[in-house]
């Protein structure tokens, strides 16, 4: 069976079609899949964000997850911010920086389930970056939208030409990332971590005003997670569990089994209300309970229990939006790049890297070519809340990489949707038309779909072009503020997808239209 790489850069997908073909797994082809998107997309992702992943292994049906995310520096304090009058962690400030992830996550990933050397993985990703690619026009578009606010970010004019984003079409050439992934090729994670690259954030964030020190970046550890998961109409849905906010996903499919979907207009106002409905109870319940699980306690188990489910599932009336959302009691007392992989021995990769909010702070340590996250943007300042700051913790996270089994333990396939707090909701889509519907993978993907607001307590709706205005209509009726006829490069709201399903015969691939990406068989 040929492997399958699915991204949302066309060149990427190429250069993990090559590591396929030229006998690397899943693993390996993902590690350099990463590579190659930071470079053609790095507003989007960067080795100075964060990684996920969720690894399916052919041969044992197990499937593990990596937490690649990257914890506050050990200076930053509650008392620290209201010292210097902060009330919130603004997304730009160097405050809001936790240390890059992604660098340790790669290698880790490839310790436990690669088979080539990192030298090999990275040598495409370096060989775009010296030669330089032609950028796509979505990439186009958000890098010149991402630049009008971070004008004054320490060094963001690397990631530029003469001052401005690249045009569509317009090569852009990075030497500063090039030099990167040159030296932990060379070096490993030490070289990220311990050397040149590390002292060089350090600088930067404290000449910008953050508090990061080297032994932040020298004390960092990726973790091998027990995955989190659930069962929707047979198929098992796996997560990342917390402090990534995957559980989301996998509450709101717990809700929706509940209903008859199948049958369903899968655009209509029944449809479309339950699937609003469940994703609000699930978002109230994540954005109350999902924090770092070394640091504040998660009832995962509770919060995934069927009975819970029933119970809340009580609170959705098929006709009527609910005034108000909150949060239950389990217990008694996105901006990012999502890609999968499978290879052709049937493992199979599904890996999210990101810089948060699109290049992240827009802090560039000198000479090296990548932004800085701003994960830290996500930590509560109230410390009574599970997920409030505090040093060596790690942020609520947004980017979550799906993956599906079915009831024998086979391989259903990797699925995920980039999008920030758009990603559970995007997974849920996707599923419930994967699993419901029988769609297609890119048929799932062109779906129009809906979006939430952020916020839980929000009635706010935005509505995908494509989705019928008698639905809209209908929603209103039911009591939904809508914002229906969301078109063009604003689509981008309701996230960007990748799905490759493992079926009796073979693979097959989705690329979602709302990126400038592609799938590819080896």
């Amino acid at each position: 069976m040929p492997g399958m790489v699915a991204s949302s850069q066309r060149a990427a997908t190429d250069v993990g079609v090559g590591i396929l073909r030229a006998g690397g797994n899943a693993a390996d082809a993902a590690v350099a899949v990463a590579a190659a998107l930071n470079v053609t997309e790095p507003m989007s992702t960067g080795i100075g964000g964060d990684c996920f992943a969720l690894y399916y292994d052919a041969a044992t049906r197990a499937v593990t997850a990596l937490n690649g995310s990257g914890r506050a520096p050990g200076r930053l304090t509650i008392d620290l911010l209201r010292q210097q009058q902060i009330t919130e962690l603004a997304p730009l400030h160097a405050h809001a920086v936790t240390v890059p992830g992604a660098c340790a996550g790669w290698f880790d990933l490839l310790a436990r389930h690669g088979t080539l050397p990192m030298a090999a993985l990275l040598a495409p990703a370096i060989e775009l970056a010296e030669a330089g690619f032609a950028v796509g026009e979505v990439t186009a578009h958000f890098w010149h939208d991402a630049l009008a606010d971070r004008a004054d970010a320490a060094n963001l004019g690397e990631l530029m030409i003469d001052g401005r984003a690249p045009r569509a079409g317009e090569r852009f050439r990075n030497p500063g990332l090039a030099r990167t992934l040159r030296a932990i090729a060379d070096g490993g994670p030490d070289a990220f971590y311990r050397g040149e690259i590390a002292a060089a954030i350090a600088r930067v964030i404290e000449d910008s005003g953050g508090v990061m020190a080297a032994s932040d970046l020298a004390a960092h550890a990726s973790t091998w997670d027990e995955p989190i998961s659930t069962t929707y109409r047979g198929v098992r849905v796996w997560e990342c569990p917390p402090n990534g906010q995957g559980i989301t996903a996998l509450i709101a499919l717990n809700l929706l089994e509940g209903f008859e979907l199948r049958g369903q207009d899968p655009l209509g106002a029944d449809r479309l209300h339950l699937v609003i409905e469940a994703l609000r109870l699930a978002v109230a319940d994540a954005r109350r309970y999902v924090a770092d699980p070394r640091a504040a306690e998660v009832p995962i188990a509770e919060l995934l229990s069927k009975d819970y489910a029933a119970r809340r599932r009580a609170l959705i009336d098929p006709g009527r939006a609910a005034e108000r959302v909150g949060h239950g009691a389990p217990i008694a007392t996105s901006d990012t790049v999502y890609f999968c992989v499978v290879d052709g021995r049937g493992n199979a990769c599904s890996f999210i890297n990101s810089n948060y909010m699109n290049f992240g702070t827009g802090i560039v340590p000198r000479g090296w070519g990548f932004a800085l996250q701003n994960r830290g943007h996500n930590f509560s300042l109230d410390p009574d809340h599970p997920n409030a700051l505090a040093p060596n913790k790690r942020p609520y996270h947004t980017i979550m990489p799906g993956m599906m089994t079915r009831d024998d333990g086979s391989l259903y396939g990797p699925f995920g949707v980039m999008g920030g707090f758009m990603q559970p909701q995007g997974h849920v889509q996707v599923a419930v038309a994967l699993i419901d519907d029988a769609a297609s993978p890119q048929a799932a993907l062109d779906r129009p779909r809906l979006r939430l607001e952020p916020v839980a307590g929000k009635l706010g709706i935005a509505l995908e072009d494509g989705i019928p205005a008698a639905a809209a209509q209908e929603l209103r009726a039911r009591g939904h503020k809508v914002y229906p006829g969301v078109t063009g490069f604003n689509r981008s709201v309701f996230g960007r997808g990748q799905v490759i399903v493992s079926e009796r015969d073979g693979l097959v691939a989705g690329s979602d239209p709302r990126a400038d990406g592609s799938a590819g068989s080896a």
